[in-house]
């Protein structure tokens, strides 16, 4: 099918909402919008604005596919384009506008529109993720220092990255956010009324932890999982090729590709509606899977159990798995998340690492009664991890090391982000670091300290995407100059 390409022209003196609106209602038009912005020469009036300047405030619209400066008048632009559409503001509707005559020469459209007036510009301009301007990396300094860690020693781990060879095994999640506008409460009922302004989609589940194992400087990192036969499966084959990991995805037409879709009005979440089906996959797949892994093996030196409890994981496959493992000296951590009151972290057994909530906890161990620190040595009596790492959302993370003589030792860090845009996906991103932390010669309280500000900076952004080790080590750096 031809591309249907958009163009809009435009000086873009002033770039202010209502350019903003007409240019995503121009994209809404069709697959790919072109802006030809007037350079200086072609302007009727002086701007006190560069034309460089006014190109870039354009290219940094998410909706504007390719943008140019330009010296064309409508017409020639036309002939040279061929667009499907010209888009022009509600305001030339009235007037003499020659694009007609160019467009009528091959059948092209003229469409006069201003977008919806209600929709937040703000939320169409690209921006620099930015990390960092709410850290508080005070309390994160007296840990440092009770645990005689420096920049240096942390730059020694962050140089051993590289070395890892990782697989991850669990449920990929197609994440929806959709961004609008709150009108207000229904007429007829007491709901919320919002109207959609966009849509994004991100990689979730066990796809973003090898993802951010892989941005974070893995060697090598390979996905196994199941997805449905849905066109959720296709984007995420087509998408995972970003991430630049390798993967075996095998199909399930009895089970759909999860998704899970948030509604947002600000950056506030109004409703997320999970499309998931929980049954086990059968064993054949499991068969496969199991023999998929077992061929690889010997090429990993970490195995990431990335579990969301729909299926894909059954306690025999886990128990397999976790036997090839040790056959194979391969560490393994794992982070089971419980749904309701689904969910065992405890059927992980012999894990270098698990990374539970306190609700996990409590509902493995069906205990709401008792306080962290014997919280976590019970589960750790019951599943024998060798370090356990409770995540308490805006709290931080309670860490919690066992020794082999019934002992442990206790210590907490504070979160360290006061104010997160978007808190999914900040324990996936905590794994991630802390357990390639682990795998690159660090102590656990090392790798803690490099993991919680991992998860700073994951919720630092809306959406999952990949975190950068560059990005890592700067914020660390940031951590110990304070």
């Amino acid at each position: 099918m031809k591309r249907k390409t958009v163009l809009v022209i435009g000086n873009f003196d002033i770039l202010h909402p209502g350019h903003i609106r007409l240019l995503k209602f121009a994209k809404e038009c069709g697959d790919y919008l072109i802006v030809a912005v007037n350079n200086d020469s072609n302007m009727l009036i002086k701007s006190r604005v560069s034309e460089l300047h006014r190109l870039e405030m354009v290219q940094s619209l998410e909706c504007v596919d390719e943008a140019f400066l330009t010296e064309l008048c409508s017409n020639s632009l036309i002939a040279n384009y061929q667009p499907y559409a010209v888009v022009k503001g509600k305001e030339f509707e009235e007037k003499e506008n020659p694009e007609y005559k160019a467009l009528k020469t091959y059948g092209g459209k003229l469409i006069f529109g201003s977008g919806e007036f209600e929709s937040n510009s703000e939320q169409y301009i690209t921006r620099t993720i930015s990390h960092g301007h709410n850290f508080d990396y005070k309390k994160c300094q007296s840990y440092a220092t009770r645990h005689q860690f420096d920049y240096q020693s942390i730059n020694t781990v962050f140089s051993q990255f590289r070395e890892n060879r990782v697989a991850v095994i669990g449920e990929i999640i197609v994440d929806e956010y959709i961004q609008g506008t709150a009108v207000g409460l229904s007429q007829e009922d007491p709901t919320i009324v919002m109207t959609p302004d966009r849509t994004d989609t991100f990689l979730g589940g066990a796809a973003i932890t090898a993802g951010h194992i892989k941005g974070l400087g893995a060697k090598n990192v390979k996905l196994f999982s199941v997805l449905g036969k849905d066109d959720k499966a296709e984007y995420v084959k087509s998408h995972i090729k970003k991430y630049n990991i390798e993967t075996v995805l095998l199909d399930d037409s009895s089970r759909p590709t999860p998704l899970k879709s948030r509604y947002r009005a600000g950056n506030k979440t109004l409703l997320r509606v999970n499309q998931v089906r929980q049954h086990k996959i059968s064993k054949e797949i499991q068969t496969d899977l199991y023999h998929q892994l077992q061929s690889n093996i010997q090429n990993f030196d970490l195995l990431v159990f990335s579990d969301f409890n729909y299926g894909l994981l059954p306690q025999t496959l886990v128990e397999k798995i976790i036997l090839l493992c040790k056959k194979n000296n391969v560490r393994i951590v794992a982070d089971s998340q419980t749904s309701s009151q689904v969910g065992d972290i405890a059927r992980y057994k012999d894990m270098m690492l698990v990374t539970p909530t306190e609700k996990e906890v409590r509902v493995a161990l069906n205990n709401i009664d008792d306080g962290l620190p014997v919280l976590a040595q019970k589960l750790c009596e019951k599943a024998n991890p060798t370090y356990l790492v409770i995540t308490l959302a805006g709290e931080g993370v309670f860490i919690h090391l066992p020794d082999q003589n019934g002992q442990w030792e206790n210590d907490m860090l504070p979160a360290i982000n006061s104010n997160a845009v978007d808190p999914a996906g900040a324990g996936d991103c905590f794994l991630a670091a802390s357990s390639l932390a682990l795998c690159s010669g660090a102590t656990p309280w090392q790798a803690f300290y490099i993991a919680s500000i991992a998860a700073a900076c994951q919720v630092d952004t809306l959406g999952n995407q990949p975190l950068s080790f560059n990005t890592l080590q700067q914020r660390v750096l940031e951590s110990f100059k304070l």
